[in-house]
């Protein structure tokens, strides 16, 4: 839990970085004092606490945004950082933004550190998740023949990374499937381990899926695996700043996430972790130089690039901070819960919820379909009729339905019209 103190003492920790709004600030204090000593839980339903949080993004509220999980807006206070940096760069680039910005990026590199439980020497700062991601895939010296477990629920864009080392070096891919939503972690790790053999050199596992919100036994794989001479690659894209964890609880060698879904940095930043000692054999996905070999850095060799955004994470971790990760996943688990259980109530036994409710395994994200009607085309309707942003799936032959992601600006009255709307459609029909 976040107190006043602990907000002040983060605020502190990022001194290094340039000055933050007082305006971002005064609302993040107050939103504190607000809070007082009250649980997470207890300050899930609180409006007057939220309120507070919500002042501090400048959306569009003519539209419900409910794909958050897509990318999130950022908070005024990390786009002020950001713009300021932009402009300060574009006075003389080669001096203020490689001279001045790009070193205090060490202060971004710590904080991330001590958010995700490493040592800085073993974060890398990234555009995003995909980045981090195939900076794994293509980094892993492999042979032909040699094999890949993944789930049929990995994201697209990391199965696409991997065929192409099928195609252009002969390596083995193979999926797994396991049940939506999963009643026990026990059947991911055994569909896992069925697919095991002594040609397996990596599994990937995402912490939770981008289709259903599913939370997956990360650990559990990781411990399956490791006496086996396997690496896990872990796909958190979704995870990180969703809900309270760290390093050790995963016990993971290797990581990667995007940080503008649920840290609300700026687009285009993530990260990379690779434990230090196995940095070496892993490598970049841009040629560093050779006295890199073991240096995290190595995979920040991206060529020229702003560094504004990147430095703006720091802003955002100010402000994840001083909402408190445990309030974070308790509002989002509060406002999940609010359309879906109305949804399940009031739908007369045709909508069907494929994300965990009331479990440990289920965070913000929420995935519903409704007998009778075609996901893609209530999607559109909610979209084009409502302003209502949502995200239609139809995943292979596995399941189909619509993911929903509210965030913390998100108010109960856009909830409930979107759960309205879809009780209409049900009642009367899509045009």
């Amino acid at each position: 839990m976040t107190s006043r103190r602990g907000f002040l003492t983060a605020a502190a920790a990022l001194a290094a970085a340039p000055a933050f709004s007082t305006r971002a600030f005064a609302q993040l204090n107050r939103a504190t004092q607000l809070a007082g000593s009250r649980t997470a839980i207890d300050l899930a339903d609180d409006e007057t606490f939220w309120f507070e949080i919500q002042r501090a993004f400048e959306v569009d509220r003519t539209w419900v945004n409910l794909n958050n999980g897509g990318v999130s807006p950022a908070p005024s206070m990390v786009i002020e950082q950001m713009i300021r940096d932009i402009r300060y760069s574009n006075e003389i680039p080669v001096d203020h933004m490689w001279r001045h910005l790009q070193p205090r990026m060490e202060s971004v590199r710590r904080e991330l550190a001590t958010e995700f439980g490493c040592d800085p020497e073993e974060m890398a700062i990234t555009r995003n998740a995909s980045e981090a991601l195939e900076t794994m895939i293509f980094g892993l010296d492999l042979k032909r023949g040699d094999e890949v477990i993944v789930s049929t629920q990995n994201y697209g864009r990391m199965i696409n990374a991997w065929e192409q080392r099928v195609r252009r070096e002969g390596i083995v891919l193979k999926r797994v499937q396991f049940a939506v939503p999963v009643v026990r972690d026990e059947d991911v790790v055994a569909a896992f381990a069925a697919a095991i053999t002594p040609r397996t050199k990596v599994i990937e596992i995402t912490h939770i899926t981008n289709l259903t919100g599913q939370i997956l036994p990360v650990r559990k794989v990781v411990d399956m695996a490791r006496p086996k001479g396997i690496e896990v690659f872990v796909d958190g894209a979704h995870a990180f700043a969703h809900f309270p964890f760290k390093r050790d609880e995963l016990g993971v060698d290797y990581y990667g996430t995007s940080l503008h879904k649920w840290l609300y940095a700026p687009i285009g930043t993530g990260f990379l972790y690779v434990r230090k000692e196995k940095q070496k054999a892993l490598w970049p996905l841009m040629a560093g130089n050779p006295g890199q070999d073991n240096d995290i850095r190595k995979y920040e060799e991206i060529g020229t690039h702003p560094q504004a955004n990147f430095n703006a994470i720091a802003a955002a971790i100010v402000f994840h901070r001083g909402i408190g990760s445990e309030r974070k996943i308790a509002r989002m688990r509060w406002l999940r819960d609010r359309w879906a259980k109305r949804l399940l109530a009031e739908g007369n036994g045709r909508v069907k919820v494929l994300t965990p409710l009331d479990s440990p395994n289920g965070g913000g994200i929420g995935f519903f379909n409704v007998d009778g009607i075609d996901p893609v085309k209530l999607g559109g309707w909610l979209y084009s009729k409502h302003n209502i942003v949502t995200t239609p799936i139809v995943h292979e032959k596995e399941f189909m339905g619509i993911r929903v992601t509210p965030n913390v600006y998100t108010t109960p009255q856009e909830v409930d019209v979107f759960a309205e709307k879809v009780l209409w459609a049900m009642r009367q029909g899509i045009a």
